[in-house]
């Protein structure tokens, strides 16, 4: 893929969403952060929207999340299967911020929003999830375990596929529910691993934990500008599009201080 990747943004991201191994998702996400901080341009916004499913590595296996392993955090083989789990969020997550640049760039381009800086901004997350990844793959092999040694779920991609023909609806449910989601359970998660005297993979999960803050408010941030070029009301809208296009209902109890920190309005989750 090495010569495809090259002169336009949504070009580098296609090569992203094309690549299948760890190495090579995680190497040609770099590329597309070179072709970003080299200014290059946005690219053909009237190209193909790119195949529903990203290109992924044969493993892990994939099952029910009721058969993915239990994460039982007082052995080395309970941290292993927690940061296996965290590993395969972060690797879809690469994904979804690459699809996200990709497919709606044009939709953004339509609602008369800065195309370029949607790209820009979807680029860092993606950036953000590939160095997240590479952290917990390292430190998964000091627990003598590689990603797709175990099995993992595909709830997050099965919501993206939800949400691939409507803008504001992939921008509720992937980084305003779903992501918003982490920032509630992670800190149980390094309080846990703390308890167990893993520190190292504890301040791992630290680091994952103040970057999604940023990538919640990212999504809060082009959710609203969505809102405001459609003439709707964001609280409303969200609530609409969480009924429809969310399989699931918000659980409490909610990470106040991350939410806001992230710019989350609480008539989000918390409707009176």
């Amino acid at each position: 893929m090495s010569g495809a990747r090259g002169q336009t943004l949504l070009a580098a991201g296609r090569c992203v969403l094309a690549s299948a191994s760890p190495p090579a998702k995680s190497a040609a996400a770099a590329e597309a952060l070179r072709l970003l901080d080299a200014g290059a341009p946005v690219g053909d916004l009237a190209a193909p929207a790119p195949p529903i499913r990203p290109a992924r590595p044969a493993l892990p296996q994939l099952v029910p999340p009721g058969e993915v392993p239990r994460r039982r955090l007082g052995s080395p083989a309970g941290r292993a299967a927690l940061l296996h789990a965290v590993a395969h969020i972060e690797f879809n997550a690469i994904d979804l911020a690459f699809d996200m640049a990709v497919r709606f760039a044009p939709e953004v381009a339509r609602l008369d929003l800065d195309p370029g800086a949607f790209v820009a901004d979807w680029f860092g997350v993606g950036g953000e999830e590939a160095r997240h990844f590479g952290l917990i793959e390292a430190r998964l092999a000091r627990f003598n375990c590689a990603y797709g040694n175990l099995p993992a779920h595909d709830g997050l991609w099965e919501a993206a596929e939800r949400t691939a023909d409507d803008l504001a609806a992939r921008l509720v449910v992937a980084p305003l529910i779903l992501e918003a989601r982490g920032l509630d359970v992670t800190p149980d998660m390094i309080r846990r691993l703390r308890a167990a005297g893993d520190q190292e993979s504890a301040a791992m999960l630290e680091i994952v934990y103040r970057d999604e803050i940023g990538h919640v408010s990212c999504g809060k941030r082009w959710f609203h500008m969505v809102c405001q070029q459609l003439g709707q009301d964001p609280a409303r809208t969200f609530q609409d599009l969480r009924k429809r296009r969310f399989a699931g209902a918000l659980k409490a109890p909610f990470n106040y201080s991350a939410r806001d920190a992230a710019g989350l309005p609480r008539a989000y989750y918390e409707p009176k």
